[in-house]
């Protein structure tokens, strides 16, 4: 059960590193956002278990 909680923990740090890139590209290079999107989506869903 530990394991379970720990890769939930890191893929909820890998989707809040993911979205902070996401949002600063999106900021910063607006064309280029959508290159942070399927990181930032993937670890969201696999941090939600819904992967």
């Amino acid at each position: 059960m530990t394991d379970n909680q720990k890769t939930h923990k890191s893929d909820w740090l890998y989707f809040l590193i993911s979205g902070a890139v996401t949002v600063f590209l999106l900021w910063f290079y607006p064309a280029w956002f959508w290159l942070g999107l399927p990181f930032t989506l993937t670890y969201l869903t696999k941090a939600l278990n819904a992967l």
